[in-house]
């Protein structure tokens, strides 16, 4: 039961917030009604020019069309504010119902609601300056004491001060939801541009790493069986190469099995970082390859682990390529320091290329 009490309670406050302002106007109405049932008249009786001895039903003529400017004042809001100040003078100076007053309260939260700040600050000063008139006005219209005339200009003061300062409250809190909203989906849209660009760096990772070990040993696997196809069979050097097509392979299949622990647990580093000291390895691996090598490395300084990673990578795919293309060949490769890096001399001398495979790739 109370699931349908509140579906039905949304309804009818989802029905209210369409038609809000025909809704706004039949309650006036209404309440105009009750008060001229009930006698309700001469609430301004200081300020009014017609005797007093005129039915309730008379404050109908002022709140009736009071109720009309309801319906227009979210189309037109300061001319409906205007329309509503002039109906409430009439009443003021006449009937002295409830209904003008009211309606003026109502359009006058609307207007304030959905001003600018610069028409905010006009309206506030129109507020005061109306107090400052309804006071005297209560002194020159009525034979009342300045404190009676005070003590109205400041009731009139609360009603609309209290309104305007309700509307604008409302509409202010509205403004900053709006721009903690907008920051939300700024934040969104950032968020959104960083997991982008940290899947892209992660597809560069796996590239590059796909390149550096995974490629790399497939290569030396198919690198090395070309160079023992190319020569005439031999028992000793055959074994040799089979030995290194096995190990990288052995090399390869850790390396896969590393990268899809990593790829299925999302923890863990794709492979070990290349340090300087793995240098002797990728030497080592292009000797058994058929390369003649020289390797010289000078005392370094200590060295940053990007250049560190940096310098391996070119002295092993500077070794591929010889393997490739200089097979046989004496290779001189010379790591030193210059000035604030490091200088990666790779020179090849002699050797054939291999061309009974193609190999290609992304250097």
């Amino acid at each position: 039961m109370s699931v349908m009490h509140e579906a039905k309670a949304e309804r009818l406050r989802e029905w209210y917030r369409t038609h809000r302002p025909a809704a706004d106007a039949l309650l006036i109405t209404l309440f105009a009604l009750l008060a001229a049932a009930l006698g309700f008249m001469g609430v301004w009786s200081m300020f009014s020019l017609l005797p007093t001895d005129l039915s309730p039903w008379w404050t109908l003529a002022t709140a009736l069309p009071a109720c009309v400017l309801v319906l227009t004042k979210h189309r037109a809001p300061m001319l409906s504010l205007v329309g509503a100040t002039v109906v409430f003078a009439v009443d003021l100076l006449t009937i002295g119902g409830l209904g003008p007053l009211v309606v003026l309260l109502d359009v006058l939260w609307t207007a304030a609601f959905v001003a600018s700040p610069r028409a905010r600050s006009r309206l506030l000063a129109a507020l005061a300056l109306a107090t400052v008139v309804l006071f005297a006005a209560a002194l020159a219209l009525s034979d009342t004491s300045i404190p009676v005339a005070f003590l109205v200009a400041v009731q009139f003061g609360a009603f609309v001060g209290t309104d305007y300062w309700w509307a604008v409250a409302v509409s202010q809190a509205n403004e900053l939801a709006e721009l903690h909203r907008r920051r939300a989906e700024d934040g969104a849209i950032v968020a959104e541009r960083d997991r982008a660009e940290a899947v892209r760096r992660e597809r560069e990772t796996m590239a590059r790493e796909l390149h550096d070990v995974v490629a790399g040993h497939v290569m030396a696997m198919a690198i090395r069986a070309e160079a023992a196809l190319s020569t005439a069979p031999e028992q000793t050097a055959d074994r040799a190469a089979l030995r290194a097509v096995r190990d990288a392979g052995l090399d390869a299949h850790g390396a896969l099995r590393s990268m899809i622990s990593v790829l299925r647990r999302g923890d863990g580093e794709l492979s070990p970082t290349p340090r300087l000291g793995d240098l002797l390895g990728v030497v080592d691996d292009a000797e058994r390859a058929g390369l003649v090598i020289r390797f010289t490395q000078a005392e370094l300084d200590a060295v940053d682990t990007a250049t560190e990673q940096a310098t391996v990578r070119v002295v092993r795919e500077a070794l591929a390529n010889c393997i490739r293309h200089a097979s046989g060949a004496e290779v001189e490769v010379v790591i030193e320091e210059a000035g604030d890096g490091i200088l990666v001399r790779v020179i090849s001398r002699g050797g054939v290329a291999l061309g009974s495979a193609a190999y290609s790739g992304g250097g």
